[in-house]
């Protein structure tokens, strides 16, 4: 089947990456969030972030107007129903997402294909909800989507190949890559990516370094692009946990347990750098480590 048309659920960090992406590759996009401020901002984002893909000549000034002429935003759900392909990119906890896609099922066509971009929440579960199991999968996209070039394609116990072969194409209309994850809980980036933040977080928990030690270690050590409390904060201390405990939970096993002072960062409140304080204090020109 051709998409054309991609509903995204959710105009935050993720959505309006992959509200952005969809644009720039000629796909019509809905854009649809409970908030009009929300919306507001992700198009403001969306330009801000495609006024600088134009001003370094990755993309023409024509192509950015197009895009964005391709993006409606919207309040109502009900707007979603009529596209191809729907990527829900709310909160990361099941109970919102099932609801969404409650609240959806009544508008959608016979032949739309439902996806989420959950980080790690059982697809089939979620699938099982809707009126759809076979035309459900995860489409997980990596932070920021407009720069990371992978695409995680999560198949449930009840997708088809057709649905899975139609997302693979919609991958490759975007330049990215997709790899085929099956549905284990975390998938492939985040079962191996969080179990290091974590131990990470037990690194610093037991006194063996600072926050600076071991971001700089692991920088200069294990050449990583940024250091694992770094990229926590960047991901989001809240998130970090929320996957951990999907790892504990879903496999049981106890190398998976969240580090106790991911959670009291998280208690908190202190996020990251969207909240302005995780394992650095981001309230002043340049980032100083909390610990």
């Amino acid at each position: 089947m051709e998409i054309q048309k991609v509903g995204v659920i959710g105009a935050g960090q993720m959505g309006n990456g992959i509200a952005h992406v969809m644009a720039l590759a000629g796909y019509d996009v809905v854009l649809n969030d409970v908030s009009q401020q929300a919306l507001d901002s992700a198009l403001s984002v969306i330009h801000k972030n495609m006024a600088r893909q134009v001003s370094k000549g990755k993309i023409a000034e024509e192509e950015m107007t197009a895009a964005l002429a391709r993006i409606t935003p919207s309040l109502a759900l009900a707007d979603v129903g009529a596209t191809d392909l729907v990527i829900e990119a709310a909160t990361e906890r099941e109970t919102v997402k099932q609801a969404i896609f409650e609240d959806l099922l009544p508008h959608l066509q016979p032949h739309t294909i439902l996806t989420s971009n959950t980080s790690s929440i059982s697809i089939t579960r979620l699938a099982s909800r809707t009126d759809r199991p076979e035309r459900f999968m995860g489409f997980h996209f990596m932070n920021p989507v407009p720069v990371m070039q992978l695409v995680e394609l999560i198949r449930g116990i009840a997708t088809d190949e057709e649905t899975f072969a139609a997302c693979q194409e919609v991958v490759a209309r975007l330049g990215k890559t997709s790899a085929s994850a099956e549905d284990f809980p975390a998938f492939i980036v985040n079962r191996i990516l969080m179990p290091m933040i974590n131990e990470a977080v037990y690194t610093l928990y037991e006194g063996v370094g600072s926050v600076k030690s071991i971001d700089e270690s692991m920088k200069l050590g294990a050449n990583h692009p940024m250091g694992p409390l770094e990229l926590a904060d960047f991901i989001g201390l809240d998130t970090c946990l929320a996957i951990m405990n999907v790892l504990h939970d879903g496999l049981a096993d106890t190398k998976y347990r969240p580090c106790p002072l991911l959670t009291k960062y998280v208690e908190a409140g202190w996020l990251g750098r969207k909240t302005k304080r995780g394992f650095y204090d981001y309230r002043g020109e340049t980032p100083v480590p909390t610990r």
